[in-house]
Order: C-alpha cells, then structure tokens, then sequence
C-alpha cells in the first residue's frame, strides 16, 4: 500500500492486440488481479483502511509495525514528488 494520486496512474489497454507470450502472459495475470481485486474489494479496503489508522494512531503492534511501510513519509514523498513535477 503505497500513497498515489491520480496524476501518478497510468492506465493500461488491456485490450489492445498481443504481441507476443509474454506480453499475453502479463495481460493474463493483470486480469485476473483486476478480477480479483474487484471482487474483494471492501474486504481490502477496510483491511487496508484498519492498518493505515492503527498505524497512524500508534496503536499498531510492534511486530507487525516493523514489517509494514513508513505511511507518512511515503506521503510526504508522494507530495513531494508531485509538486516537482507538472503534469500534462
């Protein structure tokens, strides 16, 4: 879970003639993670959502804590890194 904004997505044509294996391969597995992922998804939202708050709050177990990314710096990175860039 890493913080974006829209300007830091790419859209991908799923769609789009195959080339070769491996990009037929790559689009495979993206489909079915888009399956997936839509499927589930307020279980990963709210499960996402749960770590983010505890971790933020500082109610989040140590063990785990040291196993999971820095929220806020990444945030501030991410902001960082879009008010260097202008988008078109």
């Amino acid at each position: 879970m890493i913080p974006v904004t829209n300007n830091n997505i790419s859209k991908i044509n799923l769609n789009k003639k195959i080339l070769n294996k491996s990009e037929e391969k790559y689009i495979k597995l993206l489909k079915e993670q888009i399956f997936w992922l839509n499927r589930n998804s307020d279980l990963v939202y709210n499960k996402s959502k749960k770590l983010y708050d505890k971790y933020i709050n500082g109610t989040l177990n140590k063990n785990i804590k040291k196993r999971v990314c820095n929220f806020t710096l990444l945030e501030i990175k991410c902001n960082n890194y879009n008010n260097t860039f202008t988008y078109t």
